[in-house]
């Protein structure tokens, strides 16, 4: 078998020699493979800064990107909330108008109903012209009036004609229904200008009084009990 050869290993000296007279020469032993592990040392320091700054650039990137999303996202929230700032305050414009309508309507309607009310309350005078007035001395209130000639009798408020009927004292008589609970009645010998079932306003004629029959008995019930027609005429002034 041949001899195995044995790798020997190179070192290099590095031999400093001085000029001076006292001066020795000194070795300084070189090895080859530390430059590598400092070249190596120096690329991993350089790599591991690089990877930081790419690490920190990326993340800064990142952070920025998401920053800018928020940033949209709020100036989109702000604008929305504008906007429903504004829709809240036409809404509660339109509720004010709404709301002043629906009281001018209500207002309207009440003094309307105010006015039919009126309209249909027996308060008026049953007579045009002058007239005297006494009060009946026996049976039932009534009020019973002189009239002058070429005076009407005409209706004391608003109603539906339920009755003309023929009346043994005065001739004739006419009731009027006024849908409130009031009727009245009226007690002429005069020309009848209404018929049965006619509706009449305040101020409608009912007869016609001449010199034959100037007397007026008038009569008013509520909810089916007679009254004092004085008490309602009192009350219209």
């Amino acid at each position: 078998m041949g001899r195995q050869r044995h790798k020997r290993k190179k070192h290099r000296i590095v031999l400093l020699a001085s000029d001076a007279v006292n001066a020795g020469v000194e070795q300084i032993h070189y090895h080859p493979w530390r430059p590598w592990v400092v070249i190596l040392i120096l690329c991993a320091f350089l790599g591991a800064c690089l990877g930081y700054f790419y690490f920190v650039e990326s993340l800064r990137t990142e952070m920025e990107g998401a920053s800018s999303v928020q940033q949209a996202q709020i100036a989109q929230l702000e604008q929305e909330k504008a906007d429903l700032e504004n829709e809240i305050v036409s809404l509660n414009e339109t509720i004010k108008i709404l709301s002043n309508t629906v009281n001018q309507k209500t207002q309207n309607e009440n003094q309307l109903s105010e006015q039919l009310e009126k309209q249909i309350t027996p308060t008026g005078f049953p007579l045009t012209g002058m007239a005297s007035m006494e009060l009946a001395s026996e049976g039932e209130p009534m009020c019973i009036f002189t009239a002058t000639d070429g005076a009407m009798v005409v209706a004391a408020a608003g109603g539906t004609i339920t009755a003309v009927n023929d009346d043994a004292e005065y001739g004739h008589n006419i009731w009027v229904d006024h849908g409130n609970g009031y009727v009245t009645v009226y007690r002429n010998s005069g020309e009848v200008k209404v018929k049965q079932g006619e509706i009449v306003t305040q101020g409608t004629t009912l007869f016609l009084i001449s010199g034959e029959n100037s007397k007026l008995g008038y009569q008013m019930l509520k909810d089916g009990a007679y009254i004092d027609p004085l008490e309602m005429l009192a009350i219209s002034g």
